[in-house]
């Protein structure tokens, strides 16, 4: 009995130890963290995403691993990014120590992905950052392969593809007043929040707006939490801006849109403003938000490929709104992780990571494939452009939300003409009509 006992007592511990220290996959699952603002729309993103994908995959069995099938199990955290960087941290720190996950996806605000791109590469764990854009991050893959090479973007491609899409809406806009209210020369305010994924955008415009053949009358940096931006839409409106090039990711872009709306400012906006991606901007700004024009991953009735409409159609009925470009934690998981797990057979990060960097794969925003820098060295980046990624220009329309852009462009002469199925025209507000009209 005393053997007996001890016996147990011994299987007891090696259980336990088991349970503490034994990796995720021996349970036959696979943890995956989803880190965000959970608080926010573009956390809420990230968590609906990971679940639609999660459950579709689980449904047909899991993900194959070797010779056997493993279930996917998701771990939310909660990191208040937003609003503290410390948060965003510890949140990392728990999903990786406590939660033991084998890999994480998510981040959306860069101060609070730089710090959690560090930990993350402390322990060596994928993370394919579904929020960030500043180019910064994967340059330290280039700079630090051996360190860093665990980093991914997943979603958006960086700022430098996002100011250059954005300043190809500003021209389309731009030339559609100039020919419809002959505007001799378009006049441009920037008015962006103050972040740090801002300043190369504001850099570059002050480059590239003259050289389109337009005047750039100022610039304008409200907080991204500001609850009321009177006194720079009043500026704004002094400078006779015909157009407002908007940078915006957080708050900020709801009360700019309704007060500007409110205000009946004679300019048309135009550039990011991730709050306008949403279903709920339309209410959020009490109809005020109207012909507002902003970058956008999704549309309904907006179609990229074969993969768009079965995503957007299903997110819509699952969750009741369209999915923005967060939850494109979707396609980390369902079309990168996913099928790289079942072709290497394997959760081990370096044999992922030797795949992941140079799989080329259709996800429902167009053709995912990373790049390399000047000089030949591995980014983990996204390549935008015809037959890649290029997202879309979406304009509100009486309370709708249309795809406006690609409507046959051309990124070069040698490159192929790109429209997608749903695309219709920019219309111009009926004020801006009538304060230039001659």
């Amino acid at each position: 009995m005393k053997r007996l006992k001890t016996g147990m007592i011994v299987m007891a511990a090696v259980c336990l130890i088991l349970a503490i220290g034994f990796p995720a996959w021996a349970a036959n699952v696979i943890k995956i963290g989803v880190i965000g603002p959970m608080n926010d729309m573009q956390g809420k993103g990230h968590w609906n995403g990971a679940t639609m994908a999660a459950e579709e995959i689980n449904a047909k069995g899991g993900v194959r691993v070797g010779k056997k099938k493993m279930k996917i199990e998701l771990v939310k955290a909660d990191s208040n990014e937003i609003l503290s960087v410390t948060d965003a941290a510890n949140a990392m720190e728990r999903l990786i120590t406590k939660d033991k996950v084998d890999l994480v996806i998510g981040g959306f605000r860069t101060e609070a992905v730089l710090a959690m791109q560090d930990i993350a590469m402390d322990y060596k764990k994928i993370f394919i950052d579904c929020g960030a854009a500043t180019p910064v991050l994967c340059e330290k893959v280039a700079q630090d392969y051996k360190r860093y090479k665990y980093f991914f973007r997943g979603t958006p491609f960086n700022s430098n593809y996002l100011g250059k899409t954005s300043f190809i809406h500003l021209a389309t806009v731009g030339a559609i007043l100039k020919k419809s209210l002959n505007i001799p020369q378009v006049k441009v305010a920037v008015v962006g929040e103050k972040a740090m994924w801002v300043e190369p955008m504001i850099k570059a415009a002050e480059g590239v707006i003259p050289k389109m053949g337009m005047e750039m009358v100022g610039v304008w940096r409200p907080s991204p939490v500001a609850t009321d931006v009177t006194a720079e839409l009043t500026a704004v409106q002094q400078s006779g801006a015909h157009v407002i090039f908007t940078v915006f990711s957080s708050s900020v872009g709801i009360p700019f849109a309704r007060q500007a709306g409110e205000l009946k400012i004679p300019a048309m906006q135009v550039g990011i403003n991730v709050e306008a991606q949403k279903d709920g901007f339309w209410q959020a700004t009490q109809g005020m938000g109207n012909y507002v024009f902003t970058m956008n991953t999704y549309a309904r009735g907006v179609e990229y490929n074969e993969l768009t409409a079965p995503f957007v159609d299903t997110y819509v009925k699952r969750f009741g709104e369209t999915p923005t470009y967060t939850a494109d934690t979707y396609a980390a998981i369902k079309y990168s992780l996913a099928p790289a797990i079942e072709k290497t057979g394997t959760l081990n990060a370096d044999k992922l990571v030797a795949f992941m960097e140079n799989d080329v794969h259709k996800v429902p925003s167009g053709t995912l494939a990373y790049f390399k820098d000047a000089e030949g060295r591995p980014l983990h980046d996204l390549t935008w452009g015809p037959g890649y990624l290029t997202s879309l220009g979406v304009q509100w329309q009486d309370g709708e939300l249309k795809g406006v852009w690609p409507n046959h462009w051309k990124a070069t002469e040698a490159a192929p003409e790109i429209t997608y199925k749903g695309i219709v025209p920019v219309k111009i507000p009926p004020w801006v009509i009538e304060a230039y009209k001659k």
